[in-house]
């Protein structure tokens, strides 16, 4: 068995339920189109781990799945941090030694961030990506910690704070990889494409779409 589990929390790609506020520029069908773009994006990127890959789906574990590999399993849970920690739960009670835990909103996290947060956990209990709208997107673990996932403002600019204030209030060996940002905005998908063309591709974007928003 690997040592390391990676687990994928992942929201059904559904019309109207997903990346609500980047449908709110640029439409349902296109944020639609995007977030599968992402979720493709975040599973290859996984895949190059070697990691033994969990993707816990929000509503329902679909019939086919892009990555037959991968595991598929349910989000349990009345929010976030139950869901987060039921997760981290299930695949320390099948014996891995590392857990990671990653959305599927961040398309800058690459293969190298992920193999850096498992090689930082040798010598931290608790490895973090933070993300810059003050929340976070990887938590690494190598066993279960109750207290960063209870009591915490989810969706809100505080998470990154209020977690690893919890991760010194129990001494809990901290470090943080690189910052990143979730693309959950029109103005985070124009910020990234002005980082380079290829995103446009990754992304399924059409220019001149992009053209007509930004006029």
């Amino acid at each position: 068995m690997q040592k390391t589990a990676l687990i994928i929390f992942q929201k059904n790609p559904e019309l109207g339920k997903v990346k609500t506020r980047l449908a709110a520029g640029i439409g349902d069908l296109k944020a639609l189109e995007i977030y599968r773009n992402l979720i493709q994006i975040t599973c290859e990127e996984a895949q190059e781990t070697g990691f033994e890959v969990f993707v816990f789906y929000s509503s329902f574990i679909p019939d086919q799945v892009a990555f037959p590999r991968f595991q598929a399993l349910l989000q349990k849970g009345k929010d976030l941090g139950e869901r987060m920690e039921n997760a981290f739960h299930e695949v320390f009670a099948m014996g891995y030694s590392k857990a990671i835990i990653i959305g599927t909103d961040c398309p800058e996290l690459s293969t190298e961030i992920l193999l850096e947060a498992e090689s930082k956990l040798e010598t931290n209990e608790v490895v973090i990506g933070p993300a810059e709208d003050g929340g976070y997107y990887l938590l690494g673990l190598k066993s279960l910690h109750p207290e960063l996932f209870r009591s915490i403002a989810w969706s809100t600019g505080s998470v990154l704070k209020e977690t690893l204030g919890r991760a010194r209030a129990f001494r809990l060996k901290s470090e943080l990889l690189v910052q990143l940002s979730d693309l959950d905005t029109e103005e985070d998908l124009i910020r990234l494409f002005g980082q380079g063309s290829e995103w446009k591709e990754k992304l399924g974007w059409d220019e001149k779409k992009l053209e007509n928003h930004q006029k």
